[in-house]
């Protein structure tokens, strides 16, 4: 082994030698023309430049210098070249089945000199760079539980995935909140070269119940240290990364690190920049045992395999054990017992440079960490204040983090150059469907936006639904885009019912949203409204998209379909429950009806009874929902014998009715075909009547259409004469395939669109 070493040592040295002799030349030729700022001749030819004794002679001597130097640099090229390809013959170092590798920087397993951060020790063999395959795959393994710490992981994960060259592999330890949320969230974004898996963390709590932990992070805290045991036996080694974690460069410099472990280093991690384990912070302060000033498990590199091997389930265990009986329970989670464990076995660890793990919080010494803010690799905020944390730089991080939290997502849709991706059935049968549309069709982009896949965020806000005990519960179901935010306040106020809402949004206005949210008093006192993200893709407004996300996602029996610019009456939610009984819905195929009014007023006071609604339309202060724009869109639902009815009453299809209707879950859901404005009702309320739903109008209850600026959908439709001969296309070819689906049944929607 010392002769190999031997023999690079010669061969970097013959190298070094033959770049540094032509460069040298270089340097000092050119070095030496500037002293004290001002020029300094060279040679004579040099001075003789600017001097009337100039001539011709010394002019071609210049630049026969000139030519020179230039073939020097030439020379120097070449060498560079035959270096390489030296260096392209000579046995690379592997690992496992490593084959195409590149350089990766190098780490430090020295605990010594915290403020450069960069250290000899542990330096890799022979003083060579760490290496990883170009398609080597990277496993990360997160923890993670809830709605809030999904929100978080989406930020991570942006982050790794826009600096990555590698494919990834995910583990997602997840309870079932987690995993509904991220597991849609994958599925639609479709990013290439990244496999997900999850683990059920519910169902690990058993093994980690018993140790009593006071850190916010709960029971899913102390989940890392069963991840030997819970990952796949064959996985070898694994990144091990918190929620709170951005990374500002490549995951794979990280992951070649394990090449410089040695021995029995089995844990990866950074120095704790904290005081925390000093046990200073406080009078009485006792915290565990720690190694000096301990590590933190915001960033860790695990070798699965060797800690298996050491029996780490057991070792961890036992150490738990014997803390607890002095200690009574972690303050830290997972972090105080992995310290009580290197504190005994300190040959486990191997020390990241602290640029792996900056940590935000108050009193760290993480500025020691960095000379500048462009050396830092991962920063950790692992504050309860997150970005509120005190540091001279956090303005800096902050945007950065922020920078990832607004960024499109859609764009982290690449493919890795030279890494084939893993065959995805939902992919490829997305191409083959695409591939099927004629791009010459001037419908085509009409024909296209069915296909595509939105990226959807489930739940992006805490939400808490308890089940009604007689089973008659309604959701309100609507979608809505930024311009229609205002209108969530009022529709809460009107309605105490659960809610569920799917929001057309871009990153950037998905944290706005947030913000307006965690602002609103009213919205935050409101756990039973789920609030899904579909993000922008495409020229249209995918309106039915929306639909079906919000219908899919509803916890209740029943569901009220409406728009958000819509404000039920107020005791809606209780009469419909009262109606659900009445009129047996849960056996009967009933779509009840909810009349629909409007006004033109942005302030209106709203009636608060039927009699009240009454004069204010005699009056004109309301009006029947578009009967001076739509008349056929409503006008079935007789509003004349709605004036005096007191008992629920049937009424019949016509075309082009689309009332807004309290249907079963289980109903069809609607038409993605139809984008933007235009039949997106219509085509819903004609498949519940083909599937012999009964409508029946409820005499009691009623909803106002609340005035808005135009949406740009209903501006294109009326100013764009082929955004009409489209929209007149679907229809036609969507009562075609009703016909085949529903027979002889179907042909009275032809007729009656004939006759309309």
């Amino acid at each position: 082994m010392l002769g190999i070493c031997r023999g690079r040592r010669k061969f970097l040295a013959a190298s070094l030698s033959l770049l540094c002799i032509p460069a040298v030349t270089w340097i000092y030729l050119f070095a030496g023309s500037f002293e004290d700022g001002k020029p300094v001749s060279l040679s004579p030819l040099e001075s003789q430049a600017h001097s009337p004794r100039y001539t011709a002679s010394s002019q071609r001597e210049r630049e026969s210098l000139e030519l020179r130097m230039r073939e020097v640099e030439e020379e120097n090229r070449a060498l560079r070249r035959q270096l390489s390809l030296a260096q392209g013959r000579a046995p690379a170092h592997r690992r496992g089945n490593h084959s195409k590798t590149y350089s990766m920087e190098e780490g430090t397993g020295d605990s010594e000199n915290l403020r450069a951060g960069i250290v000899a020790g542990n330096s890799s063999e022979c003083g060579q760079q760490p290496v990883v395959e170009k398609c080597e795959t990277i496993h990360v393994a997160i923890v993670c539980a809830g709605y809030n710490a999904s929100r978080d992981v989406v930020t991570l994960v942006k982050s790794v995935l826009f600096h990555r060259r590698n494919p990834l592999h995910f583990h997602l330890v997840a309870d079932s909140i987690a995993e509904q949320i991220l597991a849609t969230l994958f599925r639609t974004w479709m990013v290439p070269a990244v496999r997900v898996d999850f683990y059920n963390a519910d169902e690990l709590k058993s093994e980690v119940s018993w140790i009593p932990n006071k850190h916010y992070s709960g029971i899913y805290g102390l989940m890392k240290l069963v991840l030997t045991k819970t990952l796949p036996a064959n996985l070898e080694r694994v990144i091990v990364l918190d929620t709170d974690i951005t990374f500002a460069t490549d995951i794979a410099e990280l992951w070649a690190v394990f090449h410089k472990f040695k021995g029995q280093q089995v844990l990866g991690l950074v120095e704790n920049q904290s005081d925390w384990y000093l046990g200073n912070l406080w009078k009485n302060h006792r915290p565990w045992p720690a190694l000096g000033r301990g590590y933190n498990t915001g960033v860790i590199l695990l070798l699965l395999d060797k800690l298996r091997k050491m029996k780490w389930e057991q070792m961890w265990r036992l150490t738990a054990e014997r803390e607890l009986m002095g200690m009574l329970s972690t303050s830290l989670a997972d972090q105080d017992i992995f310290n009580a464990v290197i504190k005994q076995n300190p040959f486990l660890v191997y020390q990241l440079p602290c640029f792996w793990n900056v940590q935000l919080s108050d009193h760290t010494r993480s500025e020691q960490c960095y000379r500048d803010v462009s050396d830092l690799k991962v920063i950790h905020w692992n504050s309860p204040k997150k970005l509120r944390v005190k540091n001279k730089h956090v303005e800096f991080f902050r945007n950065l983090y922020l920078t990832f939290l607004e960024y499109d997502g859609n764009l982290l849709r690449r493919e890795l150059f030279g890494c084939p991706s893993e065959a995805d059935v939902n992919s490829e049968n997305l191409q083959k469907q695409l591939s099927e549309l004629d791009e010459d069709d001037l419908c085509y982009e009409f024909r296209r936006e069915r296909f595509t896949v939105h990226r959807t965020h489930l739940y992006f806000l805490h939400y808490e639904y308890e089940p009604t005990a007689d089973n008659t519960d309604v959701t309100l179901v609507a979608q809505l885009s930024m311009d229609r935010l205002q209108m969530l306040e009022a529709i809460c106020k009107h309605w105490e019912g659960p809610i569920s809402l799917a929001l057309y949004l871009s990153d950037a206005e998905a944290q706005q949203f947030l913000r307006y949210a965690q602002g609103s008093e009213v919205l935050m006192s409101r756990h039973n409204v789920g609030y899904h993200i579909v993000y922008k893709e495409g020229q249209f407004y995918p309106v039915n998209l929306l639909r079906n996300v919000a219908m899919k996602h509803i916890s209740t029996p029943y569901m009220f379909l409406s728009d958000i610019d819509f404000l039920p009456m107020y005791g809606l939610y209780e009469y419909l429950r009262k109606s659900v009984i009445q009129l047996d819905l849960a056996n009967t195929k009933k779509a009840m009806i909810v009349p629909a009014f409007e006004t033109l007023r942005y302030r209106l006071s709203f009636p608060k009874s039927k009699a009240e609604l009454l004069s204010m339309l005699d009056m004109g202060t309301l009006f029947t929902f578009r009967y001076h724009v739509w008349t056929k869109g409503h006008a079935p639902t007789n509003f004349a014998k709605w004036r005096t009815a007191t008992t629920p009453y049937r009424v019949e299809w016509e075309a082009d009715f689309e009332p807004y209707v309290v249907v079963r879950r289980d109903c069809p859901e609607y038409d993605r075909r139809f984008v933007g404005f235009g039949w997106n009702k219509v085509a819903h309320i004609m498949e519940l009547d083909a599937q012999e739903y009964e409508f029946t109008v409820l005499p009691n209850a009623y909803m106002i259409h609340m005035p808005h600026a135009p949406s740009f959908d209903i501006t294109k439709f009326r100013s764009n004469k082929q955004y009409r001969i489209c929209l007149k296309t679907l229809k036609e070819e969507f009562q075609q395939d009703m016909s085949r689906r529903y027979g002889f049944a179907a042909l009275k929607y032809l007729t009656a669109e004939n006759n309309s």
